[in-house]
């Protein structure tokens, strides 16, 4: 059943609940070790198993909005994560969010309902052959180990900065197996999800996904690697979204440049408020 607002709704619920999820595990993160006992240090504590419940959570009430809505709505809206990731933090630092980063999430707020509103994304295939998998997944693969690989090379910024990439790229396919898995719902129920290997595809890229998210955060700066992961994600998330789910936005003409004026001004602003809110 196709219904856009359920689909928003459901999403920003879980643009809230990674938004916690989020500045928990970071938190933890900079009160922990800088070695590489980090990533073991972390989860030997509640909080953060609180932060992870949390982010699953979150994919749960992703999954719901997808069965309400294409990728190409729900995705956008995720972004917004960061905007409430900024008072979350905030409050946790004991300090007041300063007016331009007010002003940054209004604009992102602005972008965001100008992709779906004037976008007017419409779904695409409601059932995805392997011949539409393999290559992605392929391509996929190959560019984020040899990232991965790249990144242990390297110190501090730069290093957290590929990961925040590699995490980034690694939630985007989360978000296109997460529609494809409530697809298989819609189609036949939860027995036969089990028999799809979307579902397990989705289980182990989540938690793929977040085992390298906490090594990002323990890295370096969270102004290094939050920004990489909050770009990455849309961006693969939007491509896959195209090419393997076959969806599409709704535009002519001249609406053409006003979408991707406002995709620009959702990297900028990204950008801009995850260095100027979470940044040491």
């Amino acid at each position: 059943m196709t219904n856009n607002f359920l689909a928003i709704f459901f999403a920003l619920a879980s643009a809230l609940t990674i938004a916690w999820g989020t500045a928990v595990r970071h938190r933890i993160a900079e009160a922990g070790p800088s070695e590489d006992s980090a990533l073991l240090s972390a989860v030997q504590q509640p909080l953060w198993w609180a932060g992870l419940s949390t982010s699953l959570i979150a994919y749960g009430l992703q999954i719901l909005a997808l069965g309400f809505g294409p990728l190409l709505i729900v995705q956008p809206i995720l972004v917004m994560s960061l905007m409430f990731t900024l008072p979350i933090s905030a409050l946790y630092d004991g300090r007041r969010i300063p007016v331009d980063e007010i002003f940054w999430s209004g604009v992102l707020s602005i972008a965001v309902a100008v992709v779906v509103l004037l976008g007017r994304p419409v779904g695409g295939r409601q059932s995805i052959g392997i011949h539409h998998w393999i290559p992605a997944l392929l391509v996929g693969a190959i560019a984020i180990a040899t990232i991965y690989r790249l990144a242990g090379r390297l110190i501090r910024r730069e290093k957290a900065l590929l990961l925040g990439l590699v995490t980034g790229a690694i939630f985007g396919y989360v978000a296109v197996f997460s529609k494809a898995v409530a697809d298989a719902i819609g189609r036949g129920g939860f027995i036969y999800l089990l028999t799809q290997w979307e579902l397990y595809a989705l289980i182990a890229s989540a938690l793929l996904g977040t085992a390298i998210q906490q090594i990002a955060f323990d890295a370096g700066a969270l102004k290094n690697s939050l920004p990489a992961m909050k770009i990455g994600e849309p961006i693969v998330a939007f491509v896959l979204g195209f090419s393997v789910l076959g969806e599409s936005f709704q535009v002519s003409g001249q609406d053409y440049w006003w979408l991707s004026f406002a995709f620009l001004i959702i990297i900028v602003s990204t950008v801009t408020l995850s260095r100027k809110g979470l940044g040491n």
